[in-house]
């Protein structure tokens, strides 16, 4: 089985944090959403992945690297593709054709989950759903009495469904998909000027594909700063026993951690209270600060620090008492020197 991951896009309501990081390689407690993801889908799969296909925009050589890295962390074959214009979900998927052989999970690496990952052979696919208040902004699908897909509609304006497709597929045929995204690329059918995804589904429903429906217990959003926090105390609370144990490099002095929590390799924690919900970086120094949910990357410096619902990225200080912030990649923010 192949992994097929689209992620190239800029992510820019999570911005200042992926102004130098593509978003799919933010940290969630310690890993890369990316990584998560993909390690989430092949332990929940009970399948050898032989395939781990990533869709990328110009993101450079170093993440590159680090991506091949993950699916050789897997014991799979790691392929990287470029998408070098937003032209929509097909889109993103053509660009990886070469590797769209077989039976696929086609993966957006927007989200995480924790689900029953049932790869039903006996249909076509299958479509990972969560019900939602507002399906408007998503693609939904309808049902029949049984439980199939009767219909797959991109961002309904009317009610049709709450069932909102989270963004993980699984195909039997990759050949199949492959030839109505070829399709209606080729006849240039774009929905909200795009090709979607929904399209090439609904034409192998209309030809008698059967595609069955995969529920999620929890779907978390990394779109934003605020859901990107909440979705790393989730991550926290859900794996809290891999977290009980801090590194032995870490340098705990006078101080509470408050369960759950992720401490990276050299971290320094003086004089401060940490947690519960949080996550702190590789070489991170927390002195005289109170910190819980939130999020703290690598080599960054925090001096009297009174922070909630907080994100700060790598090689960053701050100095102060501000209690929530979002604070990107090498930014200084000083309010004890004023």
């Amino acid at each position: 089985m192949k992994i097929i991951v689209p992620m190239a896009g800029r992510g820019s309501r999570l911005r200042p944090h992926t102004l130098t990081v593509p978003k799919p390689l933010i940290p969630i407690a310690g890993k890369p959403i990316v990584q998560r993801l993909v390690e989430d889908i092949a332990k929940v799969a009970n399948e050898k992945i032989d395939e781990i296909a990533f869709i990328i925009g110009d993101f450079g050589p170093e993440v590159e690297e680090s991506l091949l890295k993950i699916a050789e962390k897997l014991g799979a074959k790691g392929s990287i593709y470029t998408q070098d214009e937003p032209l929509g979900t097909a889109h993103a998927i053509k660009c990886a054709e070469d590797s769209m052989q077989g039976d696929v999970v086609v993966a957006f690496a927007d989200t995480l989950f924790r689900a029953d990952f049932n790869l039903d052979k006996n249909s076509d696919g299958v479509i990972w759903v969560k019900k939602v208040e507002d399906p408007s902004a998503f693609g939904v699908v309808k049902l029949d009495d049984y439980g199939f897909i009767t219909d797959f509609v991109e961002k309904p304006k009317e009610f049709v469904s709450d069932l909102a497709i989270i963004g993980i597929y699984y195909f039997k045929s990759a050949e199949k998909l492959m030839d109505e995204i070829n399709y209606i690329m080729s006849n240039d059918i774009k929905q909200g000027g795009e090709y979607q995804l929904t399209t090439a589904l609904e034409n192998l429903r209309a030809k008698g594909g059967k595609f069955s429906l995969g529920k999620v217990d929890d779907w978390m959003d990394c779109g934003n700063k605020n859901a990107t926090v909440e979705t790393n105390g989730k991550i926290l609370n859900y794996e809290k026993e891999e977290f009980a144990n801090f590194p032995a490099s870490a340098q705990i002095e006078n101080s509470m951690i408050i369960p759950p929590c992720f401490i990276g390799e050299n971290v320094e924690v003086i004089n401060s209270k940490i947690g519960p919900n949080v996550s702190l970086g590789n070489n991170t120094s927390i002195v005289n600060s109170n910190i819980d949910n939130s999020l703290i990357q690598e080599k960054t410096v925090i001096n009297h620090g009174n922070l909630s619902n907080s994100m700060i990225g790598n090689n960053a200080q701050y100095f102060g008492v501000a209690r929530e912030i979002s604070l990107g990649d090498y930014s200084v923010l000083d309010f004890l020197s004023k």
